[in-house]
């Protein structure tokens, strides 16, 4: 809920007309809300809930929970949009019901005690408490959720957000990794997985590497086929990931500050990005961009699709490298082959100099404003400060 919003759907132009969702000095001065209206709205919600309650029979909210037959799904069900729609199994009422329990009384078991986690820290303590060097070696599957989560707590209530010397705990990883492989990976983690992983490939990632690769045997060309999942490096606020194949669709959305490199990408990759770089050296889906305000993209695009129709223009334009692009980019594909022994990044070096002459820069209008206004020392946002 934003005070005052009038659903204009410019949140991400730095344009919103009542100024709630802009950082433009001349535009906030049109917020005219106030703390005391937030806490006025939600007395008007509490009269009017008390009243309902008091037509149902129940003083409080805990009265309420389970007491199904007070509801008449009836005028629900008619309704066109939900003509068919069958309820009973959802609102069914035991025949022992008045003797049984209808909230919640017990904790939920979320079975937590064998994760891979819990191993990974007792394997890995000299690395954690005497910040020495280790390699650890284990087989994953795709019942292994987030992880890399649970170690990278202990890191960060240990040495908080600086972690650890990059590479202290090298863990290496063979199999098909489950959600959220890498999330929150805190800086010295270097995960490096022989295989796949599922959606949200380093979710939150916070300075860990991630390196993700076709397994040794396999005989597929990694840069024709998918090994990550959807909406990987959502909202990374640093680190490093290196993806020897295509991932799917919203890749690097909100991205904050990570590096990734990846040799191709569904629709909407990028959309939102805030900062950080991302290097594709393949094909991409369409909606490339979409309210991206921050951050770099460089775009392997010798037929040119990607800038006739592919990428969203509404918030970026196409650039030409400059020296420094050039310099970081190779620097970033040499790694990539590093970590990866990519085909196609071995290609691309190859012959540097054509290669260099097919990539695209996206840069987002407002940001390239922004560093140049910084350039000249010239303020672009007013101070803000917070009480």
């Amino acid at each position: 809920m934003h005070l005052g919003c009038i659903m204009m759907r410019k949140c991400h132009l730095n344009t919103c007309p009542v100024g709630i969702a802009t950082q433009d000095k001349e535009l906030r001065k049109n917020f005219k809300g106030t703390p005391e209206h937030v806490i006025n709205f939600f007395y008007y919600i509490a009269e009017e809930l008390r009243g309902i309650m008091a037509q149902l029979g129940f003083r409080t909210l805990a009265e309420m929970v389970g007491k199904t037959h007070k509801i008449n799904a009836n005028k629900a069900i008619k309704h066109y949009k939900a003509k068919g729609l069958d309820l009973s199994s959802i609102l069914h009422r035991p025949s022992a019901y008045k003797s049984m329990v209808v909230k919640n009384t017990e904790k939920q078991d979320h079975n937590l005690d064998n994760v891979l986690d819990f191993t990974i820290l007792k394997d890995s303590h000299r690395a954690l408490y005497r910040k020495e060097k280790m390699n650890l070696f284990y087989p994953i599957k795709n019942t292994n959720r987030t992880v890399g989560a649970i170690v990278s707590n202990e890191i960060s209530k240990i040495y908080g957000h600086l972690g650890l010397p990059e590479d202290t705990l090298n863990i290496n990883f063979t199999g098909s990794a489950g959600q959220s492989f890498g999330a929150f990976g805190a800086h010295g983690l270097t995960f490096t997985l022989d295989g796949n992983t599922n959606d949200y490939l380093g979710k939150g990632l916070s300075g860990a590497k991630l390196i993700i690769k076709k397994p040794e045997k396999a005989d597929f060309l990694a840069e024709n086929n998918i090994i990550v999942g959807n909406v990987c490096m959502f909202g990374a606020v640093a680190g490093q990931a290196y993806i020897n194949g295509i991932a799917g669709e919203r890749f690097a959305v909100r991205n904050c500050s990570a590096t990734a490199v990846v040799e191709g990408v569904g629709d909407h990759c990028c959309e939102y990005m805030t900062g950080g770089k991302v290097v594709v050296l393949g094909k991409t889906g369409r909606n490339f961009a979409a309210g991206m305000s921050g951050g770099i993209a460089y775009v392997y695009d010798p037929q040119k699709k990607f800038i006739n129709g592919l990428c969203n223009t509404e918030t970026i334009e196409f650039e030409t490298l400059s020296n420094d692009d050039v310099s970081g980019l190779k620097s970033l594909l040499e790694k990539h082959v590093l970590y990866t022994n990519s085909k196609k990044g071995s290609d691309l070096l190859a012959d540097w100099n054509n290669s260099l002459q097919n990539f695209v820069k996206v840069m987002p209008t407002e940001y390239k404003r922004a560093l140049e206004r910084l350039e000249t020392e010239e303020p672009m946002f007013e101070e803000l400060t917070i009480a």
